[in-house]
Protein backbone atom coordinates (compact mmCIF):
# COMPACT_ATOMS: atom_id res chain seq x y z
CA UNK A 1 0.00 0.00 0.00
CA UNK A 2 1.36 3.43 -0.90
CA UNK A 3 2.00 5.99 1.75
CA UNK A 4 -1.20 7.99 2.27
CA UNK A 5 -0.32 11.65 1.98
CA UNK A 6 -2.87 14.25 2.99
CA UNK A 7 -2.92 17.97 2.40
CA UNK A 8 -3.46 18.67 6.10
CA UNK A 9 -4.35 22.01 7.57
CA UNK A 10 -2.74 25.22 6.36
CA UNK A 11 -3.05 28.83 7.50
CA UNK A 12 -3.69 29.86 3.91
CA UNK A 13 -6.14 27.48 2.24
CA UNK A 14 -5.18 28.78 -1.20
CA UNK A 15 -1.52 27.86 -0.69
CA UNK A 16 -2.23 24.14 -0.29
CA UNK A 17 -3.30 23.34 -3.89
CA UNK A 18 -0.60 25.69 -5.23
CA UNK A 19 2.06 23.83 -3.29
CA UNK A 20 0.62 20.45 -4.18
CA UNK A 21 0.51 21.32 -7.88
CA UNK A 22 4.15 22.34 -7.69
CA UNK A 23 4.99 19.07 -5.95
CA UNK A 24 3.16 17.04 -8.62
CA UNK A 25 4.84 18.97 -11.42
CA UNK A 26 8.25 18.39 -9.83
CA UNK A 27 7.74 14.62 -10.03
CA UNK A 28 7.51 14.75 -13.83
CA UNK A 29 11.27 14.77 -14.42
CA UNK A 30 13.51 17.34 -16.08
CA UNK A 31 11.15 19.37 -18.22
CA UNK A 32 11.75 22.24 -20.65
CA UNK A 33 11.07 25.73 -19.31
CA UNK A 34 7.37 26.51 -19.10
CA UNK A 35 7.95 29.97 -20.54
CA UNK A 36 9.98 28.94 -23.57
CA UNK A 37 8.82 30.57 -26.82
CA UNK A 38 5.80 28.93 -28.43
CA UNK A 39 5.32 28.94 -32.19
CA UNK A 40 2.54 27.57 -34.41
CA UNK A 41 2.67 26.86 -38.13
CA UNK A 42 -0.46 26.47 -40.23
CA UNK A 43 0.21 23.61 -42.64
CA UNK A 44 -3.17 23.37 -44.33
CA UNK A 45 -6.73 24.60 -43.95
CA UNK A 46 -9.66 22.44 -45.11
CA UNK A 47 -13.43 22.61 -45.04
CA UNK A 48 -15.24 19.39 -44.19
CA UNK A 49 -19.00 18.73 -44.14
CA UNK A 50 -19.04 19.35 -40.38
CA UNK A 51 -16.30 21.87 -39.50
CA UNK A 52 -13.34 23.92 -40.62
CA UNK A 53 -10.08 22.08 -40.09
CA UNK A 54 -6.61 23.48 -39.51
CA UNK A 55 -3.62 21.17 -39.68
CA UNK A 56 -0.87 22.63 -37.54
CA UNK A 57 2.65 22.06 -36.35
CA UNK A 58 3.19 23.39 -32.84
CA UNK A 59 6.66 24.06 -31.46
CA UNK A 60 6.17 23.43 -27.77
CA UNK A 61 9.11 21.62 -26.19
CA UNK A 62 12.34 22.46 -28.05
CA UNK A 63 13.00 18.80 -28.88
CA UNK A 64 10.56 17.79 -31.61
CA UNK A 65 7.65 19.46 -33.42
CA UNK A 66 4.10 18.56 -32.40
CA UNK A 67 1.57 17.98 -35.22
CA UNK A 68 -1.96 19.00 -34.26
CA UNK A 69 -5.45 19.55 -35.62
CA UNK A 70 -7.79 22.39 -34.68
CA UNK A 71 -11.47 22.41 -35.60
CA UNK A 72 -13.91 25.31 -35.75
CA UNK A 73 -17.68 25.24 -36.41
CA UNK A 74 -18.68 26.39 -39.88
CA UNK A 75 -21.21 28.89 -38.59
CA UNK A 76 -20.94 31.68 -36.06
CA UNK A 77 -17.93 33.68 -34.98
CA UNK A 78 -16.21 35.15 -31.96
CA UNK A 79 -14.66 33.44 -28.95
CA UNK A 80 -15.99 29.94 -28.43
CA UNK A 81 -15.91 27.21 -25.82
CA UNK A 82 -13.01 24.92 -26.69
CA UNK A 83 -11.99 21.36 -25.84
CA UNK A 84 -8.46 20.06 -25.55
CA UNK A 85 -9.10 16.50 -26.72
CA UNK A 86 -6.57 13.96 -25.44
CA UNK A 87 -6.22 10.92 -27.69
CA UNK A 88 -5.92 7.38 -26.37
CA UNK A 89 -3.27 4.67 -26.68
CA UNK A 90 -4.89 1.32 -27.51
CA UNK A 91 -1.73 0.22 -29.29
CA UNK A 92 -2.69 2.46 -32.21
CA UNK A 93 0.60 4.29 -32.53
CA UNK A 94 -0.23 5.41 -36.06
CA UNK A 95 -3.58 6.94 -35.01
CA UNK A 96 -2.88 9.72 -32.52
CA UNK A 97 -4.84 12.88 -33.29
CA UNK A 98 -6.85 11.11 -36.01
CA UNK A 99 -8.93 9.68 -33.16
CA UNK A 100 -10.42 13.14 -32.64
CA UNK A 101 -11.38 13.42 -36.31
CA UNK A 102 -12.29 9.81 -37.14
CA UNK A 103 -13.31 8.22 -33.83
CA UNK A 104 -12.21 4.87 -32.41
CA UNK A 105 -13.83 1.47 -31.96
CA UNK A 106 -14.30 2.07 -28.22
CA UNK A 107 -15.72 5.57 -28.62
CA UNK A 108 -19.38 6.33 -29.29
CA UNK A 109 -20.42 8.06 -32.52
CA UNK A 110 -20.00 10.54 -34.06
CA UNK A 111 -16.31 11.40 -33.70
CA UNK A 112 -15.74 14.15 -31.17
CA UNK A 113 -14.63 16.68 -33.78
CA UNK A 114 -18.08 16.44 -35.35
CA UNK A 115 -19.99 16.30 -32.05
CA UNK A 116 -18.23 19.33 -30.58
CA UNK A 117 -18.62 21.35 -33.77
CA UNK A 118 -22.35 20.67 -33.69
CA UNK A 119 -22.35 22.24 -30.22
CA UNK A 120 -20.55 25.35 -31.48
CA UNK A 121 -17.24 24.36 -29.85
CA UNK A 122 -13.70 24.54 -31.15
CA UNK A 123 -11.34 21.64 -30.48
CA UNK A 124 -7.62 20.90 -30.47
CA UNK A 125 -5.87 17.54 -30.48
CA UNK A 126 -2.11 17.02 -30.62
CA UNK A 127 -0.08 13.93 -31.45
CA UNK A 128 1.60 12.99 -28.20
CA UNK A 129 5.04 11.40 -27.99
CA UNK A 130 5.22 8.08 -29.94
CA UNK A 131 1.85 8.55 -31.67
CA UNK A 132 0.54 9.72 -35.02
CA UNK A 133 3.13 11.67 -36.96
CA UNK A 134 5.43 11.38 -33.95
CA UNK A 135 5.53 7.58 -34.15
CA UNK A 136 9.10 7.59 -35.39
CA UNK A 137 10.43 5.62 -32.40
CA UNK A 138 8.93 2.91 -30.25
CA UNK A 139 7.31 3.90 -26.97
CA UNK A 140 9.79 1.74 -25.04
CA UNK A 141 12.78 3.35 -26.78
CA UNK A 142 11.50 6.84 -26.01
CA UNK A 143 10.89 5.88 -22.37
CA UNK A 144 14.43 4.49 -21.98
CA UNK A 145 16.12 7.40 -23.76
CA UNK A 146 14.25 9.93 -21.65
CA UNK A 147 15.04 8.03 -18.46
CA UNK A 148 18.76 8.25 -19.20
CA UNK A 149 18.40 12.03 -19.61
CA UNK A 150 16.49 12.53 -16.36
CA UNK A 151 13.19 12.90 -18.17
CA UNK A 152 9.94 11.04 -17.54
CA UNK A 153 7.93 10.11 -20.63
CA UNK A 154 4.60 10.85 -18.98
CA UNK A 155 5.99 14.16 -17.75
CA UNK A 156 7.00 15.15 -21.28
CA UNK A 157 3.56 14.12 -22.55
CA UNK A 158 1.82 16.22 -19.91
CA UNK A 159 4.20 19.11 -20.58
CA UNK A 160 3.17 19.17 -24.25
CA UNK A 161 -0.50 19.22 -23.23
CA UNK A 162 0.09 22.13 -20.86
CA UNK A 163 1.84 24.02 -23.65
CA UNK A 164 -1.11 23.16 -25.90
CA UNK A 165 -3.21 25.02 -23.34
CA UNK A 166 -0.84 27.97 -23.74
CA UNK A 167 -1.47 27.83 -27.47
CA UNK A 168 -5.24 27.70 -27.03
CA UNK A 169 -5.40 30.82 -24.85
CA UNK A 170 -3.33 32.67 -27.48
CA UNK A 171 -5.97 32.15 -30.17
CA UNK A 172 -8.52 34.93 -30.76
CA UNK A 173 -11.32 32.42 -31.44
CA UNK A 174 -10.94 30.59 -28.09
CA UNK A 175 -12.78 31.73 -24.98
CA UNK A 176 -10.08 31.14 -22.39
CA UNK A 177 -12.66 31.08 -19.60
CA UNK A 178 -14.47 28.13 -21.23
CA UNK A 179 -11.80 25.51 -21.98
CA UNK A 180 -12.47 21.89 -21.16
CA UNK A 181 -10.39 18.76 -21.53
CA UNK A 182 -11.55 15.21 -22.23
CA UNK A 183 -10.32 11.86 -23.40
CA UNK A 184 -10.61 8.11 -23.08
CA UNK A 185 -8.02 5.64 -21.77
CA UNK A 186 -4.58 7.30 -21.95
CA UNK A 187 -6.45 10.44 -22.91
CA UNK A 188 -8.57 10.11 -19.78
CA UNK A 189 -5.47 10.09 -17.60
CA UNK A 190 -4.14 13.07 -19.52
CA UNK A 191 -7.40 14.94 -18.99
CA UNK A 192 -7.29 14.67 -15.21
CA UNK A 193 -3.57 15.37 -14.92
CA UNK A 194 -3.85 18.50 -17.05
CA UNK A 195 -6.94 19.69 -15.19
CA UNK A 196 -5.18 19.08 -11.86
CA UNK A 197 -2.11 21.05 -12.91
CA UNK A 198 -3.71 23.87 -14.91
CA UNK A 199 -6.50 25.97 -13.42
CA UNK A 200 -7.32 27.33 -16.87
CA UNK A 201 -9.21 24.07 -17.45
CA UNK A 202 -12.77 24.98 -16.56
CA UNK A 203 -14.22 21.45 -16.82
CA UNK A 204 -12.77 17.95 -17.03
CA UNK A 205 -14.21 14.74 -18.50
CA UNK A 206 -12.32 11.47 -18.17
CA UNK A 207 -13.54 8.23 -19.72
CA UNK A 208 -12.36 4.78 -18.62
CA UNK A 209 -9.06 5.49 -16.92
CA UNK A 210 -9.62 6.97 -13.48
CA UNK A 211 -7.31 4.30 -12.08
CA UNK A 212 -6.58 4.09 -8.37
CA UNK A 213 -2.88 3.26 -8.19
CA UNK A 214 -3.09 1.17 -5.01
CA UNK A 215 -6.06 -0.81 -6.29
CA UNK A 216 -4.22 -1.54 -9.54
CA UNK A 217 -1.28 -2.97 -7.58
CA UNK A 218 -3.60 -4.97 -5.34
CA UNK A 219 -5.31 -6.39 -8.44
CA UNK A 220 -1.96 -7.40 -10.03
CA UNK A 221 -2.78 -5.06 -12.88
CA UNK A 222 0.42 -3.08 -13.47
CA UNK A 223 1.03 -4.58 -16.92
CA UNK A 224 -2.42 -3.49 -18.10
CA UNK A 225 -1.03 0.03 -18.54
CA UNK A 226 1.80 0.96 -20.91
CA UNK A 227 5.26 1.86 -19.67
CA UNK A 228 4.65 5.55 -20.46
CA UNK A 229 2.22 5.67 -17.50
CA UNK A 230 4.70 5.19 -14.68
CA UNK A 231 6.15 8.21 -12.87
CA UNK A 232 9.04 7.62 -10.41
CA UNK A 233 8.16 8.19 -6.74
CA UNK A 234 4.56 9.15 -7.56
CA UNK A 235 2.94 6.76 -5.07
CA UNK A 236 5.19 8.06 -2.28
CA UNK A 237 3.57 11.48 -2.59
CA UNK A 238 0.15 11.20 -4.29
CA UNK A 239 -2.80 8.90 -4.55
CA UNK A 240 -5.08 9.14 -7.55
CA UNK A 241 -7.69 10.90 -5.43
CA UNK A 242 -5.17 13.47 -4.26
CA UNK A 243 -4.23 14.38 -7.82
CA UNK A 244 -7.89 14.69 -8.75
CA UNK A 245 -8.61 16.74 -5.64
CA UNK A 246 -6.55 19.51 -7.28
CA UNK A 247 -9.33 19.87 -9.87
CA UNK A 248 -11.87 20.86 -7.21
CA UNK A 249 -13.98 22.93 -7.08
CA UNK A 250 -14.09 22.93 -10.90
CA UNK A 251 -16.59 20.54 -12.55
CA UNK A 252 -15.35 17.01 -13.13
CA UNK A 253 -17.22 14.13 -14.75
CA UNK A 254 -15.74 10.62 -14.77
CA UNK A 255 -17.13 7.58 -16.58
CA UNK A 256 -16.04 4.00 -16.01
CA UNK A 257 -16.82 0.44 -17.07
CA UNK A 258 -17.49 -2.05 -14.31
CA UNK A 259 -15.76 -4.75 -16.37
CA UNK A 260 -12.72 -2.64 -17.25
CA UNK A 261 -9.48 -4.14 -15.93
CA UNK A 262 -7.73 -0.78 -16.16
CA UNK A 263 -9.91 0.61 -13.38
CA UNK A 264 -10.50 -1.97 -10.62
CA UNK A 265 -13.87 -1.40 -8.97
CA UNK A 266 -12.37 -1.21 -5.47
CA UNK A 267 -10.34 1.73 -6.69
CA UNK A 268 -13.35 3.44 -8.20
CA UNK A 269 -15.13 3.06 -4.87
CA UNK A 270 -12.20 4.67 -3.06
CA UNK A 271 -11.89 7.58 -5.49
CA UNK A 272 -15.62 8.25 -5.48
CA UNK A 273 -15.77 8.26 -1.70
CA UNK A 274 -12.75 10.53 -1.29
CA UNK A 275 -13.73 13.01 -4.02
CA UNK A 276 -17.28 13.13 -2.67
CA UNK A 277 -15.74 14.50 0.53
CA UNK A 278 -13.45 16.93 -1.31
CA UNK A 279 -16.27 18.45 -3.35
CA UNK A 280 -18.67 18.50 -0.41
CA UNK A 281 -16.09 20.37 1.66
CA UNK A 282 -15.60 22.78 -1.26
CA UNK A 283 -19.35 23.53 -1.17
CA UNK A 284 -20.05 22.19 -4.68
CA UNK A 285 -20.89 18.48 -4.36
CA UNK A 286 -22.79 18.68 -7.65
CA UNK A 287 -19.55 19.47 -9.54
CA UNK A 288 -18.22 15.92 -9.16
CA UNK A 289 -19.83 12.80 -10.58
CA UNK A 290 -18.63 9.28 -11.35
CA UNK A 291 -20.87 7.29 -13.70
CA UNK A 292 -20.45 3.53 -14.00
CA UNK A 293 -21.70 1.31 -16.82
CA UNK A 294 -21.78 -2.48 -17.09
CA UNK A 295 -19.24 -2.55 -19.91
CA UNK A 296 -15.52 -2.94 -20.41
CA UNK A 297 -13.15 -0.30 -21.70
CA UNK A 298 -15.51 1.78 -23.84
CA UNK A 299 -17.68 4.86 -24.05
CA UNK A 300 -21.39 4.08 -24.16
CA UNK A 301 -24.05 6.05 -26.08
CA UNK A 302 -25.60 6.90 -22.69
CA UNK A 303 -22.25 8.10 -21.47
CA UNK A 304 -21.80 10.29 -24.57
CA UNK A 305 -25.14 11.98 -23.87
CA UNK A 306 -24.07 12.64 -20.28
CA UNK A 307 -20.75 14.09 -21.46
CA UNK A 308 -22.29 16.51 -23.95
CA UNK A 309 -24.90 17.63 -21.41
CA UNK A 310 -22.14 18.16 -18.83
CA UNK A 311 -20.10 20.27 -21.23
CA UNK A 312 -23.13 22.30 -22.25
CA UNK A 313 -23.99 22.97 -18.61
CA UNK A 314 -20.53 24.05 -17.54
CA UNK A 315 -19.00 25.57 -20.70
CA UNK A 316 -22.14 26.92 -22.34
Amino acid sequence: MAQQVTNGEAPDAVSVPVERRAALYALMGDLPARDRPLRAELVKRDETPHYLLERLVLHLNGEEPVPAVFTTPKTGSGKRPTILFDHSHGGGYDIGKREYLEGRSYLASPPYAEALSQMGYCGLCIDTWAFGERATRKESAIFKDMLWKGQVMWGMMVYDSLRAMDYLVSRPDVDESRIGTLGISMGSTMAWWVAALDERVAACVDICCLTDFDALVEDNGLDRHGVYYYVPKLRKHFTTSQINALIAPRPHLALAGLRDGLTPVAGLDRIERELNTVYRDAGVPEHWKLLRYDVGHQETPEGRREILAFLRKHLG
